[in-house]
């Protein structure tokens, strides 16, 4: 039986945490997060992290899992979270993957193949090689690192062999790997489901999202991870409202000055997220004007969800 799951996305300070759990008491679930820095323990307010309280009535993945200097990247969320959606499936239970970091739900979704990214000076070595060697000799030497792979391929697909040889240069891993990926993802039924505020109310939410994070000890926040020893400049502080206080911190910009330019950069961040979000034609839009509508959200995924599973002979139980 395919495995439903049900994906929420938006862009920041549009309430998708709030709607996720709305979903995960009905459907007694749990959420797997697909945000890039809300992985990250002590990152807590900066992140709008689903609080303590929200955590306990609902299951979270990928919240406070890694230390700010650890590495994460879509290739790792996305093979960790099809673990958890294999687990979940067990139990009998539908995921419900929800964040705005839109490479990371394109690789829960998609596969992360496309994700592998290019590297233009290996690549234009490899072009040299075949240039001077010929086609047989990147074949022959696609067969010392990856001879599963060539044995499905003819040297004269060059263009193909390239791309295995630059995939492993890249990952250390064949790229047969990345297809078997893609393969187990299309077991599952993705769902997709976006919130669409108003562009005036969701600048709104953002400044008093910032206002509220200021009153809640943002600034405190930074200095105790700075205090804790981790290097300003790891990626996990490479964020909007960290840097934006580090640079505070450095008396380089007033408190008055951070605080603007981080309703500026947020705004911003949202703009991106939604044009990401906007080519995915698979996604089903909400028009929101209130939270007050998620209930009633809430129950219309679970009406698309079930005649999309009755389509397939799967339920929702």
């Amino acid at each position: 039986m395919e495995a439903a799951v049900i994906v929420i996305v938006a862009p920041t300070c549009s309430g998708k945490t709030s709607l996720a759990i709305e979903l995960a008491l009905k459907l007694n679930t749990e959420i797997i997060s697909a945000d890039s820095r809300q992985v990250y323990k002590y990152l807590n307010i900066g992140t709008a992290k689903p609080t303590d309280d929200q955590r306990k009535l609902v299951k979270h993945y990928f919240v406070d899992t890694l230390y700010p200097d650890e590495k994460f990247n879509a290739s790792t969320f996305s093979q960790e979270a099809a673990k958890v959606i294999d687990k979940l499936k067990q139990d009998g239970k539908i995921p419900i993957a929800v964040g705005g970091s839109g490479l990371y739900i394109k690789a829960l979704i998609d596969g992360i193949i496309d994700e592998v990214e290019t590297d233009e000076d290996h690549r234009n070595e490899l072009y040299e090689l075949r240039k001077k060697f010929g086609n047989e000799y990147l074949y022959d030497e696609l067969k010392k690192v990856d001879p599963d792979s060539a044995s499905k391929m003819l040297p004269q697909n060059w263009k193909r062999v390239v791309r295995a040889l630059e995939v492993f240069h890249l990952t250390r891993k064949p790229i047969a790997y990345f297809h078997s990926v893609q393969e187990k993802r299309n077991k599952f039924i993705f769902k997709q489901y976006g919130l669409d505020w108003n562009r005036p109310e969701l600048y709104k939410n953002i400044d008093l999202r910032v206002d509220d994070m200021i009153s809640n000890g943002l600034v405190n926040e930074v200095k105790s991870i700075l205090k804790m020893g981790y290097n300003k400049d790891i990626n996990a502080l490479n964020t909007v409202g960290y840097k934006e206080i580090i640079s505070f911190l450095e008396n380089k910009i007033s408190l008055e000055k951070a605080v603007e330019l981080i309703k500026r950069n947020t705004r911003h961040y949202a703009k991106r997220q939604l044009t990401w979000f906007r080519k995915d034609n698979r996604i089903k839009w909400f028009k929101v004007f209130s939270i007050s509508q998620f209930d009633e959200i809430s129950e219309e995924i679970i009406r698309d969800l079930s005649g999309e599973l009755s389509k397939s002979g799967s339920s929702i139980h």
